[in-house]
């Protein structure tokens, strides 16, 4: 894994949000889209990152008390700006898969936004399961093309 750049792995052109996105389209877009992450651009500049986990914690607790109606009227306004990460930890995409694996495993983090190293504009995006996808193939490659797993691992 130390040659195989992220540039081959990553996902290219990720679905990106703007941050004034209302965080329920946010959701509805990662549930029926099956992602789990969503990069937040202005005019191609990576500004923040939001994940599924994000949107599952948000709770407006400032209405303790309030009526469900009315906390359902709060999130019906709020955006991914009020929730999302700024400025998230990035990887070039002529690093290697092994270095993105270092920066998360670091930073405990399950995706890069995946940026040119000239200009900083998003191309795309790697996670752990891109990663787990090269380690699967890299072992079923050297163990003469089948997986072999114990029972119930799957």
């Amino acid at each position: 894994m130390a040659h195989i750049l992220v540039r081959d792995w990553m996902t290219q052109n990720p679905i990106t949000i703007r941050p004034e996105t209302k965080i329920i389209e946010a959701y509805q877009l990662m549930i029926s889209d099956r992602i789990r992450r969503l990069p937040i651009v202005v005019r191609d500049q990576l500004v923040g990152i939001v994940t599924l986990s994000d949107l599952y914690q948000v709770k407006p607790f400032d209405m303790a008390g309030e009526h469900e109606e009315t906390l359902y009227q709060r999130l019906e306004h709020m955006t991914v700006e009020e929730v999302m990460a700024p400025g998230p930890i990035t990887i070039a995409e002529d690093a290697t898969v092994g270095e993105a694996a270092q920066t998360m495993l670091e930073n405990k983090i399950s995706g890069l936004p995946v940026v040119e190293p000239e200009g900083g504009n998003l191309v795309g995006i790697i996670t752990e399961s891109d990663i787990f996808r090269i380690v699967a193939e890299e072992w079923s490659t050297r163990h003469h093309g089948s997986l072999h797993l114990p029972r119930g691992s799957a």
